[in-house]
């Protein structure tokens, strides 16, 4: 898809356009007031007022709780500190807006992902959930305090980090993995930054956050709806035929890194770490695993097998010998550089993170929907694909007078998959190329943001307060900063800012209804190589 930002530059404007979608009652003309959006995958439009929670504690969420800081931002909304106005006990409350539920996958998101916290026991390591409340602006999810910090922030604070400290933190792992399954739940999203700490203790328990792209699931039920983040997708995602399994190699995942400080799956681009994973060849001979044991690498292997009927089942991992004996295990120092890896992942990661919150925000799924709804009309035979007449005959009509060879150029950069049409997912990866990387927009916005005395660069006081949030030590900062500064000046360019957010695809996930498209027109260029799909 690398070759879309080559396409003509008069073709960016075509998906500038905000528009309103809006319902047409039976033989009327006459238009609700309230803005409607299209889904993409459904053609079913969502209204704002629409009810979210099938039962909620009420609508006025401010009558049982004072809110306090706010402790962070996602796609979707904040997360603040809040306070019970009877008791004074303090809680997280997560405040989804609607504005931002743009279609009706995201609404069940939202929904299930409610049903799931309430539908799981009461466990040390699974975040507790509260209640829920919904007014015409929000949903709130009110749930347990966690303070203590994301998972690799505690590898991080401590130094010295052993196979040891790995086991205890995946058994863990496995723990939550295995009350999922017994209950009937697949998490479908496990990384790193959805454990946090309890609190700031040295003994902390390691708590499970988000079940925001968990389901529900029945024994050998299997799924084709790709989700979850694409470092930790499990090959038989990308193939859309998969169950429970996916959980354990998502743990896999984590577990390898927490071994060596560097995802097993790694590419620049989308493609390539989906193709990394298909081959599912794992790195054995970089430092340190040759200091690694046996039996570590052995479970690693086990639990990235890249066929989900021989990866060990979650019983099977924690009956694994490195597990059992987890108590004798070697207490030998991994390395400093097993940490310092560790340490760049995790706080690139939050700057990233900040970063893509900032995208997101510039980014409306406005965007995405005015896109979803141009590809509709340019599809006369509404078979789902746009020919190239098709496409050519659209853009003319939208007042773009483009050539031939254009359109073929633009075609051929678009088509993913090879099949000389471009679904509504390749539509929309080719328009939001074209408005995201061919003229760097949003990724600009996002470097002014950070900005503040407009200087043309991140100093070290603005990375700061990008970062505040987190209560980062100084140095660590510091270390953010010396990561990112390429030409050692004590400031981060625009250049060495876009150089930052192009390597890997972290940023391109800013919009989960955007990566869900990258995602599926990845996974069908995949299958289609590979002669499962025609």
């Amino acid at each position: 898809m690398g070759s879309c930002i080559s396409a003509p530059r008069k073709l960016v404007g075509i998906i500038s356009k905000r528009c309103e979608y809006r319902y047409k009652a039976k033989g009327k003309a006459k238009a609700k007031a309230a803005r409607f959006c299209q889904d993409g995958n459904t053609g079913k439009c969502i209204n704002l007022r629409t009810r979210v929670l099938k039962e909620s504690s009420g609508y006025n969420i401010l009558g049982r709780y004072k809110m306090g800081k706010e402790l962070g931002r996602g796609e979707f909304g904040i997360t603040n500190e809040c306070f019970d106005i009877r008791t004074g006990e303090a809680y997280a409350c997560k405040k989804i807006s609607k504005a931002k539920l743009r279609t009706e996958i995201d609404v069940e998101d939202v929904r299930r992902e409610v049903e799931i916290m309430k539908h799981l026991p009461k466990h040390p390591n699974i975040v507790a959930f509260r209640e829920a409340f919904e007014d015409k602006e929000a949903v709130y999810l009110v749930m347990e305090l966690c303070h203590g910090g994301e998972l690799f922030d505690r590898i991080v604070a401590k130094g010295h980090y052993t196979e040891r400290a790995a086991a205890k933190i995946v058994k863990t792992i496995l723990e939550i993995i295995k009350v999922c399954h017994d209950h009937g739940v697949i998490h479908r999203d496990l990384k790193p930054e959805n454990f946090l700490l309890a609190d700031g203790g040295e003994t902390a328990p390691i708590k499970a956050i988000d079940f925001g792209l968990s389901t529900f699931y029945k024994p050998g039920q299997l799924f084709s709806d790709i989700v979850g983040s694409p470092y930790y997708m499990a090959p038989e995602v990308l193939r859309r035929n998969y169950g429970k399994e996916v959980d354990i190699w998502s743990a896999g995942v984590i577990l390898y890194i927490m071994l060596c400080g560097v995802p097993p799956f790694w590419a620049d681009t989308e493609e390539g770490i989906a193709q990394a994973i298909i081959r599912g060849k794992i790195d054995f001979g970089r430092d340190p695993w040759p200091k690694v044991s046996t039996e570590a690498k052995d479970i690693v292997k086990r639990m990235l097998d890249p066929n989900p009927q021989s990866r060990m089942a979650v019983h099977q991992v924690l009956e694994h010998p490195w597990i059992q004996n987890l108590e004798n295990g070697r207490n030998v120092d991994l390395g400093e550089n097993v940490c310092t890896r560790i340490k760049q992942f995790s706080l690139m990661n939050k700057f990233k993170k900040e970063v893509l919150r900032v995208v997101a925000d510039n980014l409306p799924n406005e965007q995405i929907d005015s896109i979803t709804e141009m590809f509709h009309m340019m599809d006369k035979d509404e078979d789902g694909q746009l020919s190239l007449e098709e496409l050519k005959d659209g853009l003319q009509k939208l007042g773009h007078s483009v050539d031939h060879p254009e359109v073929q150029m633009l075609m051929q950069a678009a088509d993913m998959d090879g099949n000389g049409t471009l679904s509504c997912d390749e539509f929309i990866i080719m328009a939001v190329h074209l408005k995201r990387i061919g003229n760097d927009e949003h990724l600009r916005e996002a470097f002014n943001v950070f900005d503040k005395n407009q200087s043309g660069y991140i100093e070290f006081e603005e990375l700061e307060q990008a970062l505040l949030h987190d209560n980062l030590h100084p140095h660590l900062i510091q270390n953010i900063m010396v990561e990112i500064d390429k030409d050692k000046d004590g400031k981060i360019s625009y250049a060495e800012f876009k150089t930052m957010m192009l390597t890997g695809m972290d940023w391109k996930m800013a919009s989960r209804q955007y990566s869900r498209a990258l995602l599926n027109a990845v996974s069908t260029k995949i299958l289609r190589q590979s002669g499962q799909l025609k």
